[in-house]
């Protein structure tokens, strides 16, 4: 009897070993991301702002409207969300990344395994409806779909690289100094924001309803390892959760080219940077006139 009691010991010690050992140094990472976001929130938070100074986080702002898109070039490390968030990052950014960047508009600093895109904010009057600040970045994360500051995502973020792709509307001309919109900008402009503004209140709603926060990571996870075995047209799932919010909320709104459910649904970041005239697979197709300008680059750190 005590020979099976000391053998049944031995197997449970073993089997602990297995759960506890690893989880160790996965705990003293997490506790340092965590640490690390919170001391980049009081940063931020305390922050000295001169009135009436702009930054330069500011003057970037200023160059966004809605219906452009962000890409991130994001550390995994720097994941506070929770571990499984981290290694959703980690699988997105070995599959979901072409290293030979084949095909994609000429940039080479980073790695692009998530994105947003810019939303009007809410406002009560017309002045706050043309605040250049009142825009929000809206996205797929671990906290579900949420729509935050646009200046205040762009300060907190650790990524190493941050790009804006500004989305022009049929014959307007964003990069002229002298640029004047026509009546037919102005309108179409007018309809992007309402609809992209509905867009935003209907998937924050939905959301929160479906209680996607618990489901994004497990998404990213799954999505990630279909395009790597070569089953992404199989899977009843996103293969980037980002990347498929930004492509549904650009055919909702009249500026991406309306396909199927699963032209969003196998959609990358990256595919963003991929001119349509050159390259038939992987890339985003908008209505004709529509177009995105040249990246610009908002954020670039250390590579570490």
């Amino acid at each position: 009897m005590a020979s099976a009691a000391s053998r049944k010991l031995n197997i449970a010690m073993k089997m602990a070993a297995t759960v506890v050992v690893p989880s160790i140094p996965i705990g003293i990472w997490y506790y340092s991301a965590v640490q690390d976001r919170k001391a980049k929130a009081e940063e931020v938070r305390t922050r000295v702002r001169v009135p009436n100074i702009q930054t330069v986080d500011d003057l970037l702002i200023e160059k966004c409207q809605p219906g452009d898109v962000i890409l991130f070039d994001r550390r995994c490390h720097r994941c506070a969300a929770s571990p499984i968030a981290a290694f959703s990052c980690i699988l997105g950014k070995t599959f979901l990344c072409d290293s030979d960047k084949k095909g994609v508009k000429k940039i080479d600093i980073g790695s692009f395994d998530h994105c947003g895109i810019v939303v009007p904010g809410l406002y009560k009057t017309k002045a706050d409806a043309l605040d250049p600040s009142n825009l929000l970045l809206l996205e797929a994360t671990p906290n579900g779909v949420v729509a935050r500051p646009l200046l205040n995502r762009l300060e907190m973020t650790q990524s190493r690289t941050v790009l804006l792709l500004p989305l022009a509307t049929p014959a307007e001309r964003r990069n002229d100094e002298d640029y004047e919109p026509t009546q037919k900008t102005k309108r179409l402009q007018n309809q992007l924001n309402k609809s992209l503004a509905k867009f935003r209140d209907n998937w924050i709603e939905e959301s929160k309803k479906q209680s996607y926060q618990g489901a994004h990571s497990t998404l990213g996870i799954i999505g990630a390892l279909a395009y790597a075995t070569g089953l992404q047209e199989t899977t009843k799932s996103p293969i980037s959760p980002s990347a498929w919010l930004v492509t549904s909320a650009l055919m909702e709104s009249g500026a991406g080219l309306k396909l199927s459910d699963r032209t969003a649904f196998e959609t990358k970041p990256e595919d963003f940077l991929r001119d349509h005239r050159f390259n038939e697979n992987d890339v985003v197709r908008l209505r004709p006139g529509w177009r995105f300008l040249l990246p610009v680059v908002m954020r670039e750190m250390s590579r570490s």
